[in-house]
């Protein structure tokens, strides 16, 4: 079965699944379209989600699968529109035939210019199968290409942060290896751009060719393009499809760039200002948060307009606070850090130990951060805890018996090791309303 390929058995086989593929296409064109604009408010909303809680593996898997998305889109939206005229076209050429301009009566000035420039009915059919079958195909090659850049830019950051950033590895390794893999990596990058901008010229060179193999091969491995070569090099050696690939690359950025878009209402006002002493901005109170797409500012109060006899303050853990708190007590920094993707198989006696320094690591946040309601400091006691929404984060509660009815402002500061000096920084101002209930 395997060399099948070489039998005309199968060489017939393929030309009458060429002729009937088109029925394939619509019909996967058809779900992926559904599908994909059923996952992109759930895909947009990790992104997002992924960005304000800094979560740097989750926000790259949801930005590449956006883009995936959107891209798939465009191209499968155009193939459906395609397919639909070829399909019309085929039924009107079995009612009327061929186009025959004698009829029509036009004079010959006309008559000889639509005959050049319009030509046969059939080859426009045959000119609208081209374009559907490319457009197909060229879809999820480009996913490939998308996934391509981001495992580059990956393999890129895993050498700076586990080798040359690494501390614990000798200066040879980190410095010496991993400097060079950086080098290597970043003009292998440069020079497979090249090439692939110039459809292979650093292959035609003889000199050029040998210099360029060996980072060809490691390529090939870094954004497995071994999976998908055969349908690159059939694009490359058939004019009509490189042209047609070359032509989608404006739209490509057409669509990037009006995603960017949007409309000012005001040379001063926003929807994304952040809250201060004249700005409420909804994502900083827990009962304003919208249920698909608001997500926690930092920090949150309960509410906008407060009657309780307390403020509830939540403060957004991400891991940039994590890092401050090694920062003011290196005594907490583990041997290993265990941050991103681990498993979740885990043992009791490392359970224990963490437990037991949870404790130091709470105290530490307590005296790093500090709530001030206008300008009176607050004694405050944050434990860790998560928000309505399941935001993990530290959540303490500050009186407001001492307030009078009206605007306060809340303020959360953090203390900041910065070339050596401790200095206070503001890290969200809150505007509330306050009255008795």
């Amino acid at each position: 079965m395997q060399n099948d390929y070489t039998k005309p058995e199968f060489k017939k086989l393929l030309q009458k699944l060429q002729e009937e593929s088109w029925q394939l296409e619509l019909l996967i064109s058809g779900f992926a379209i559904f599908g994909l604009f059923t996952a992109i408010p759930s895909i947009t909303k990790s992104l997002i989600e992924a960005e304000n809680n800094h979560q740097i593996y989750a926000f790259v898997i949801s930005l590449v699968a956006t883009i995936s998305c959107y891209i798939l889109i465009f191209n499968l939206l155009l193939h459906v529109l395609l397919r639909g005229l070829w399909i019309g076209a085929l039924g009107l050429r079995y009612v009327s035939g061929d186009i025959d301009y004698d009829s029509l009566k036009y004079s010959w000035k006309f008559t000889n210019y639509l005959k050049k420039r319009v030509g046969s009915f059939d080859k426009y059919i045959g000119t609208l199968e081209n374009y559907c079958s490319v457009i197909f195909a060229i879809s999820f090659l480009l996913i490939f290409y998308v996934l391509a850049i981001t495992f580059t830019i990956l393999t890129i950051s895993l050498i700076a942060n586990l080798l040359i950033s690494n501390d614990d590895l000798p200066n040879w390794l980190s410095h010496g290896v991993g400097i060079t893999l950086m080098v290597f990596i970043v003009f292998g990058m440069f020079f497979t751009l090249i090439d692939f901008l110039t459809l292979g010229f650093l292959k035609k060179k003889k000199w050029l060719s040998i210099i360029y193999f060996p980072i060809y091969r490691v390529f090939g491995f870094i954004t497995l393009s071994f999976l998908y070569r055969p349908l690159v090099y059939n694009f490359l050696d058939n004019k009509f499809g490189k042209r047609l690939s070359l032509a989608l690359v404006p739209f490509y950025i057409l669509i990037a760039l009006a995603t960017t878009l949007k409309y000012n209402i005001s040379n001063f006002l926003g929807n994304d200002m952040t809250s201060n002493e004249y700005v409420a901005n909804n994502n900083n109170y827990e009962d304003l948060l919208s249920d698909s797409d608001g997500f926690i500012d930092h920090v949150a109060i309960q509410s906008k307009v407060i009657t309780d006899n307390y403020v509830k303050v939540f403060i957004l853990f991400s891991e940039n606070i994590e890092d401050n708190i090694f920062r003011f007590n290196p005594k907490l920094e583990p041997d290993e850090d265990s941050r991103g993707l681990r498993s979740s198989i885990t043992f009791s006696y490392a359970n224990l130990k963490r437990d037991s320094l949870r404790q130091a690591y709470l105290k530490t946040f307590n005296d790093i951060y500090s709530v001030k309601i206008d300008t009176i400091k607050y004694d405050s006691d944050f434990i860790i805890a998560k928000s309505k929404k399941g935001n993990l984060g530290f959540e303490t509660y500050v009186s407001t018996k001492d307030l009078i009815d009206g605007k306060h402002l809340l303020k959360v500061n953090r203390l900041r090791i910065k070339k050596g000096d401790t200095t206070n920084w503001n890290v969200s101002k809150i505007p509330f309303w306050y009255y008795e209930n």
